[in-house]
C-alpha cells in the first residue's frame, strides 16, 4: 500500500438500528506520510504539506499558585525543578516555563479571566472579546469536522459565566466546556443507539468488519498501531461504563459539603478522548479547564476537605500548612497535564510522536490567588512544534497576550497579527 492510498482523514463509519452514525477516525499511521516521515502525504502534489499540521490545546485551572513552590529560583535550562512541577520532571525537555508575564487587563477574578482569555477587560456579562483559542481556531481549524472541542473537568463553581468557562466565540457568547465524558465520547464516536448509551455494546462493533479488512491491506507496523488504537478506544469506553450513574450528570451547584466526585479518574478520561480527537484529526485546537474560575472543588483524593479550593487561596495559606495544602493542589493540577502530554508523546506521528507536533499553554487567571495578584504570573509552554524553545525557565518582560501572539504566529503560523493586549512578540519563546 502506498501512502497516497490512505487520507488523514480517513475513517470507518456505520449506522445502528435506531440511525445513530459511528464514526472511528483513525490514529496515525506510517501509510499516511511521505517517505521521510516529515509529512503527511497529499492527494495531489499542487497542494503537498511541507511539515505536519500543527495543533493547539489551551489549559487551564483557577484560583491561582503558590509562587514560593511553583517558580523555580533559576532561569535557563539548569533550572531545579520545583515541589509542584515535580511531575513534569520526566517531560522537562519537552516543557519551557515561562514567569514575569503581565495580565494587564484583569482585575480580581473575573477582570483577570476576561483578559486571560480574550485580552480585554470583563464586560459585567463575560469576556470582553473571543478568546485566544477561538482566535487561533478560526486560522487552523476550519477544515477539521470540529473546529475546535472546549473540555472541562471539575464541575464544582459558583457565580457566572465568566467564572464557568474559557472559551469565548465574541464577546459575551460563551462556548461552554463538555465536563462529561460519556457526551464527549459520544460526540466523538457516536451515540444515540440505546446498546453503546448504557454501554452494553461497544461502538466498535458496528465497524469491526470495515476495521479488520482495512487492517489486512496495512503493514505490520500500521497493523499494530490501528489495533492499538482501537483497544484504547474500547479501553475508554470501558472506563466510561464504570462510572457511577450520577457522573452522567451536570452539577450546577455543590452542597456545603463539597461534591466528592473523582475529578482524577474524570480527568484523565476527558484527557484521553481529547488525545483520540487530536491523533484522528477531528480537530486541531481545544481548549481544557480542569477546575473553574475561583472553583469550589475539595480534594479527597490528597486528604483536603475542610475547606474549598477557593477557600485555601485566601486565610489559611498564609500558614506553613496552608501553603502546603496549596503545594499538593497545585501539584496534582500538574500531574493532569503532565498526563496529558505523555500520552501525546506515546502516540508516533511521523518521524517522532504527536508532541512533538502540538503547542501547548497552561495558564490561570493569577499568579498568587491570594492577592489576586495578575503581575508576574506563569505559563507553562508545551510541545515542540514550530520553533518552540523548550528544557528551560525564563523570566520575561511582556503580556500574556504577547505569549499568545509568539505562539500563534511564530509556533503555530496561524497568521493571527494581532491580539488584544500584544505589543510584541517574546524573543525569548523562539
Amino acid at each position: 500500500m502506498t501512502s497516497s492510498t490512505i487520507s488523514r482523514r480517513s475513517f470507518f463509519q456505520s449506522m445502528g438500528v435506531s440511525g445513530a452514525a459511528v464514526r472511528i477516525g483513525l490514529p496515525p499511521l506510517v501509510a499516511m506520510f511521505n517517505s521521510s516521515g516529515t509529512a503527511y502525504a497529499a492527494a495531489a502534489p499542487k497542494v503537498a504539506q511541507k511539515s505536519i499540521e500543527s495543533r493547539f490545546v489551551l489549559w487551564f485551572n483557577g484560583n491561582g499558585v503558590v509562587e514560593r513552590y511553583w517558580t523555580p529560583r533559576q532561569t535557563g535550562r539548569n533550572y531545579q525543578i520545583s515541589p509542584c512541577l515535580k511531575p513534569l520532571a520526566p517531560l522537562r525537555d519537552d516543557v519551557h516555563l515561562v514567569t514575569g508575564l503581565d495580565n494587564p487587563a484583569g482585575r480580581g477574578h473575573h477582570g483577570a479571566m476576561s483578559a486571560l482569555m480574550s485580552g480585554k477587560p470583563f464586560t459585567g456579562r463575560g469576556a470582553g472579546g473571543q478568546s485566544i483559542d477561538q482566535t487561533i481556531a478560526g486560522k487552523i481549524g476550519n477544515d477539521s469536522r470540529f473546529r475546535s472541542l472546549q473540555i472541562g473537568v471539575c464541575q464544582e463553581s459558583f457565580g457566572e459565566s465568566i467564572q464557568r468557562n474559557m472559551s469565548w466565540a465574541a464577546t459575551n457568547r460563551p462556548l461552554p466546556p463538555e465536563m462529561i465524558p460519556q457526551r464527549l465520547f459520544d460526540r466523538l464516536f457516536g451515540g444515540k443507539d440505546i446498546g453503546w448509551i448504557d454501554r452494553k455494546k461497544s461502538v466498535l462493533d458496528r465497524v469491526r468488519e470495515d476495521a479488520a479488512a482495512f487492517s489486512n491491506r496495512l503493514g505490520t507496523e500500521d497493523k499494530t498501531r490501528l489495533d492499538g488504537y482501537l483497544a484504547s478506544v474500547r479501553a475508554v469506553e470501558r472506563s466510561i461504563a464504570s462510572l457511577p450513574p450520577e457522573y452522567s450528570q451536570v452539577m450546577e451547584r455543590p452542597s456545603e459539603s463539597g461534591d466528592m466526585r473523582d475529578w482524577p479518574r474524570i480527568a484523565k478520561l476527558q484527557s484521553d478522548l481529547l488525545v483520540h480527537a487530536l491523533a484522528s484529526g477531528q480537530t486541531r485546537v481545544a481548549s481544557y479547564m480542569l477546575s473553574k474560575c475561583q472553583g469550589l472543588s475539595r480534594f479527597p483524593w490528597l486528604g483536603h476537605t475542610s475547606d474549598r479550593h477557593h477557600g485555601y487561596t485566601h486565610g489559611s495559606v498564609e500558614t506553613p500548612e496552608g501553603q502546603r495544602i496549596m503545594r499538593d493542589i497545585c501539584r496534582w493540577h500538574v500531574e493532569e497535564f503532565a498526563y496529558l502530554l505523555a500520552k501525546l508523546k506515546s502516540m508516533p506521528e511521523g518521524d517522532g510522536n504527536m508532541l512533538d507536533n502540538t503547542c501547548l499553554v497552561y495558564v490561570h487567571e493569577h499568579a498568587e490567588a491570594n492577592s489576586h495578584k495578575t503581575s508576574g504570573m506563569s505559563a507553562i509552554v508545551a510541545g515542540r512544534t514550530g520553533a518552540m524553545k523548550t528544557g528551560m525557565h525564563s523570566v520575561v518582560a511582556g503580556t500574556m497576550s504577547d505569549l499568545y501572539l509568539t505562539l500563534a504566529d511564530e509556533v503555530l503560523d496561524a497568521g493571527i497579527e494581532t491580539f488584544p493586549s500584544a505589543n510584541k512578540k517574546l524573543s525569548d519563546i523562539v
